[in-house]
């Protein structure tokens, strides 16, 4: 039986930040793109309570409308944090259009891929004007099945939640105090219509046990979990360098 200790975990992690700021950025602040989902909201709670609110920045990005832009909304004024909105439309729209001349069209993959990584850009570009350390909001369930943008929000200075399951990820949140609107709402990348459950044909419950435990009674949702995982296994790995000996 796993049990997850969710406010020594949440303790933790707020001396982790600490400390790696203390190592890595110190007086910096922390830089984080706000989506209105519970990864970017834990991850946004996390560094307010290590760092202050005062070295927190929020960045909101939507791509023309964003429907839940909202929730994002909700959770800036909650912490009470500096923030900024960059509507990254125009530049997605000239980006397309200028590679979809060049080359013949894009693939549905690139089209919704495009928008994680100008988002991931235009963070940095925050955090270096700012005096910034962009925090990653990734999670250990869509990591583990490589459910992420590589070059976009895989990218980060720092990974608070990046070992921890959705499960655990909400916990951390009630723990925090966060709003129940952002902790339990429904997960949507933000670059589908469905939701993620609906893209994975599973739940995120039975990934997470099968990541803690190794089990899932249901062998044809273990089988969509394995394949995903080693489909997606070069998106984990460092990258591959040539290993040249003078």
């Amino acid at each position: 039986m796993y049990n997850f200790d969710g406010k020594k975990v949440t303790n933790d992690i707020i001396n982790w930040i600490r400390d790696w700021f203390e190592e890595n950025g110190k007086g910096c602040n922390a830089v984080i793109g706000i989506s209105g989902g519970k990864d970017s909201s834990v991850v946004a709670a996390l560094c307010t309570k290590a760092l202050g609110k005062d070295r927190v920045i929020g960045v909101l990005m939507p791509n023309g409308v964003q429907h839940d832009i909202d929730m994002a909304e909700l959770l800036v004024n909650h912490l009470d944090i500096d923030h900024v909105t960059i509507n990254i439309k125009s530049a997605y729209d000239a980006i397309y259009q200028t590679l979809d001349q060049k080359l013949g069209g894009l693939t549905k993959q690139s089209q919704i891929n495009l928008p994680p990584r100008l988002r991931m850009t235009i963070l940095y570009a925050v955090s270096q004007s700012r005096n910034g350390r962009v925090a990653n909001t990734s999670n250990l369930s869509e990591d583990y099945i490589g459910f992420f943008t590589k070059g976009g929000d895989n990218i980060g200075d720092f990974g608070p939640i990046s070992k921890l399951t959705v499960a655990e990820i909400k916990e951390v949140g009630r723990v925090l105090g966060l709003p129940d609107v952002l902790v339990d709402k429904v997960p949507i990348d933000g670059l589908w219509e469905e939701t993620d459950e609906d893209i994975f044909g599973f739940t995120y419950a039975a990934l997470d046990h099968y990541i803690r435990t190794g089990e899932c009674p249901d062998q044809e949702v273990k089988n969509k979990i394995d394949q995903m995982h080693n489909k997606n296994l070069f998106k984990l790995k460092e990258m591959p360098t040539f290993d040249y000996q003078p």
